[in-house]
């Protein structure tokens, strides 16, 4: 049922893929059409909103939402459009601005390690940065339950020679690495475990944080960099490095992840349209224990 269901689609896929930029943003017009008619998480990501902006008025919050919801028909589209996008598109769609200190972190032969949010196109992210470095990008991420999405999706993603690695295989993939020079991406945005995450207050909510690229950062001292994705018009990206820690065994617990949030949180204040609004990124709640543990300390 997995494969018909795949091969059902793919010819659609393909075609989507296929499309002029010009009429895959048509498509996308129409798409946000349909999707405003079927109500899909319209409320989930209106309530995030209004938790994360209480000075915001009801209209402010409903505008921010339908731009949302554009924003993720174009993302999907633009996703399915790696398919078959060129080398030239890659490089003038999503613009790498490279900074030196990346450059001497190469010459000494230095790993980094990279926390980005799901903000911006970070799909289109990673090829921005494999064509525009000497680093071997391998970045972390969930497999598909479908194998067959699965098998597109990592072909997708590998096609300009980044590398990926099943979030189980991270630390195992990590030490086969060390003899290279690579650049790990986590998205480190996601929902973390409510027992062992680390708990701040983000977009004005209390949030259990990702702490698994904190622990990698600091157990191969890999420099921490900060991948900010901002968007400043319709099909365009800019990609902007930034140095968090050079030497993170020299952080105190949770200061990384900390730095993380914060960075990202900025970047989600100025403009915070190209979020993923419509992920449940608060439905976990603090245990009892860790609020007590933070009243004392």
């Amino acid at each position: 049922m997995q494969g018909f269901f795949f091969y059902l689609l793919y010819p659609i896929i393909f075609l989507v893929a296929s499309l002029p930029f010009s009429l895959l943003y048509a498509f996308s017009d129409f798409l946000f059409y349909l999707l405003k008619l079927t109500g899909y998480r319209k409320e989930v990501v209106r309530q995030n909103l209004r938790n994360s902006f209480p000075n915001k008025s009801e209209k402010e919050i409903i505008k921010i939402s339908n731009h949302y919801f554009r924003y993720l028909c174009d993302l999907i589209l633009e996703t399915l459009k790696t398919l078959r996008m060129t080398r030239k598109e890659a490089v003038t769609r999503c613009v790498f601005h490279k900074k030196e200190w990346l450059d001497k972190l190469y010459e000494k032969h230095q790993s980094i390690l990279i926390v980005m949010g799901h903000y911006g196109n970070w799909e289109w992210a990673g090829p921005s940065f494999t064509l525009n470095n000497d680093f071997q990008l391998v970045v972390i991420y969930r497999p598909l339950s479908n194998p067959y999405f699965e098998k597109m999706m990592c072909g997708m993603r590998t096609k300009f020679n980044t590398e990926i690695s099943p979030v189980n295989r991270t630390l195992k993939d990590m030490v086969a690495n060390r003899k290279r020079i690579t650049a790990t991406a986590f998205i480190a945005d996601q929902t973390a475990s409510p027992e062992n995450a680390y708990w701040t207050n983000f977009l004005n909510q209390d949030t259990a944080v990702f702490t698994g690229p904190e622990k990698i950062a600091k157990k191969f001292n890999y420099p921490v960099v900060y991948m900010q994705v901002l968007k400043p018009k319709r099909g365009f990206y800019e990609v902007t490095p930034h140095l968090l820690f050079e030497n993170p065994k020299d952080t105190a617990d949770n200061e990384i992840m900390e730095a993380f949030t914060k960075i990202l949180e900025k970047d989600i204040l100025e403009e915070p349209t190209p979020w993923l609004w419509s992920h449940k990124r608060w439905k976990h709640k603090r245990p009892e224990k860790k609020k007590e543990k933070s009243n004392n300390s």
